[in-house]
Formats: C-alpha cells, sequence, structure tokens
C-alpha cells in the first residue's frame, strides 16, 4: 500500500512507527512543515519526508489525515484538485464530521473516519472507523490498515466523538490511574521503578483477563475479593470516595467538550 500521512504531529508519528513497525506499506510520504522534528523516521527503508502535502498525494492512494481540526478544511481545500477515484481518504480529526468534508471535496470520494489513539505507535491501538456511503466499499482497507495496529471496530458517524472520550481520551485516563497506582505502591514500602512495573503488569493483566475470557469484570473482581479480605475494604474505600462517579464524571465532562468543538 502507498500510504501518506498528511500531519505528522504526535498522533501522526505514532501511527508512523506502527506503520513500520508492522511493515505495513510499500511507499510511506510523512509530510510536517517543520521536518527536523520527525527526521530520525527518514532512516526507515521507503519512508520519505516531505513539506508538500501535494508530492505526498501525487505518490500516495491512501491518505492519512492527523492534522488540527483548526487546518483541515484549509488543507482539503488546498490538494482536493490532485485527489483522484484511486485515493482513499481516512480522517483522524477530532470533530470533523463526513458531511462537512464532502462540502470541501464532494461527496464521490471515499472518505472514512477513524479514531486510534497513541498506544498505535506500539500495535495496540482501538481504533473505531466510520464511512461516508462510497467509503463503505473501502473501509476493509482502513480496518486492514488497523488490525495490524491493533483491534478496529466500525461504528455509526454519531457515536465517534463518545468513541474519541473513550479510546482516545481514554488513554491518558488509564495513565493517570496507573500513576496513582504507582504512588501508592511507593506509599506502601516500593521504589518508584518497581512500583511502576507492579502497576503496568497488574492493569495489563487485568485487561487481558477480560480479552481472553471475555467475561465481565465484575466476575473477576469476586474471585478476588473474600469476606472481610483486604480486596473489598480497598474497593469501598474507593467507592466511598466516589472513584466510578469521578471517572464517570470526567467523561461525561470530555464528551461534552468535543462536542463543544465540533459546533465551533
Amino acid at each position: 500500500m502507498k500510504i501518506a500521512i498528511i500531519g505528522t504531529g504526535n498522533l501522526g508519528v505514532s501511527i508512523a512507527k506502527g506503520l513500520i513497525f508492522s511493515n505495513a506499506f510499500t511507499t510511506l510520504y510523512l509530510t510536517k512543515r517543520d521536518l527536523d522534528d520527525i527526521q530520525e523516521l527518514s532512516e526507515y527503508s521507503k519512508v520519505t519526508l516531505t513539506s508538500d502535502n501535494v508530492e505526498a498525494i501525487k505518490n500516495s492512494d491512501i491518505l492519512i489525515f492527523a492534522v488540527q481540526p483548526t487546518q483541515f478544511e484549509r488543507i482539503l481545500t488546498e490538494i482536493k484538485d490532485e485527489l483522484t477515484d484511486k485515493h482513499v481518504l481516512i480522517s483522524t480529526v477530532t470533530g470533523f464530521m463526513i458531511p462537512r468534508m464532502e462540502e470541501v471535496i464532494g461527496k464521490d470520494h471515499f472518505i472514512i473516519r477513524s479514531m486510534p489513539n497513541t498506544a498505535i505507535a506500539v500495535g495496540k491501538s482501538m481504533t473505531c472507523l466510520c464511512s461516508n456511503e462510497i467509503g463503505q466499499k473501502r473501509i476493509k482497507i482502513a480496518e486492514a490498515i488497523f488490525n495490524r495496529l491493533g483491534t478496529s471496530i466500525i461504528i455509526p458517524e454519531n457515536k465517534m466523538q463518545a468513541a474519541t472520550v473513550i479510546c482516545a481520551s481514554g488513554v491518558a485516563f488509564w495513565m493517570r490511574l496507573i500513576r496513582a497506582t504507582t504512588q501508592g505502591a511507593v506509599q506502601l514500602g516500593f521504589d518508584a521503578k518497581d512500583a511502576q512495573e507492579l502497576s503496568m503488569q497488574t492493569c495489563l493483566g487485568a485487561a487481558s483477563l477480560l480479552i481472553e475470557s471475555g467475561k465481565h469484570p465484575e466476575e473477576e473482581i469476586d474471585k478476588v475479593t473474600t469476606p472481610r479480605g483486604c480486596t473489598i475494604e480497598g474497593l469501598n474505600e474507593m467507592e466511598h470516595n466516589g472513584l466510578s462517579s469521578s471517572l464517570i464524571k470526567g467523561i461525561q465532562a470530555s464528551f461534552k467538550k468535543i462536542n463543544n468543538i465540533s459546533d465551533q
């Protein structure tokens, strides 16, 4: 596959690294105004860095847009005359809806929205996908790309805002929980390095249990909570202090914010 990433910032770099390490392309163009920031990626075979979006588009079939929402309409306007019937457009741009893209470039292009997260850099992204009507003919291509970089699911576009909060913002939420458990471990006497290792691996194990067993979290919780035991004591103390409600309120606040961004 001939792939271009238009806008190789933090997310774009993560996607590029995932593509490179999974060998998921025949050629890869990466665009950015300041190429010094991504110069290290030029060392990989079949990777080309350029500040010229048109050059990247002319030499690619699959275009992954990872630019800021305020820049996206301008970029689409600049490149729309270069688009052909071979191009598949995959947008990772937060809050920029498919009908708005169609207003700029027309409805006769394969348009797909994707919402990966930064774990794509290590092949562990949870990516949500949706498309316009014609894009349904090419959405399997997007699935193939993102399944090599983690896991993907197809959802309606009206759920993409919520998916952004759960999957993309969600990485930060889980990082904060890992940090908190790390701090707790330090308070119990572990040094910082060991404390973080304990927290990270326990988090990974908990998620893996659910993925591989298909069980509900409460089923696994029941296995480690004994009557009058330390686990239920800790869980109840956390809930008394608002653990679940704080997480849910945070998710709702993020969802409200992302809807405000898309309305602007």
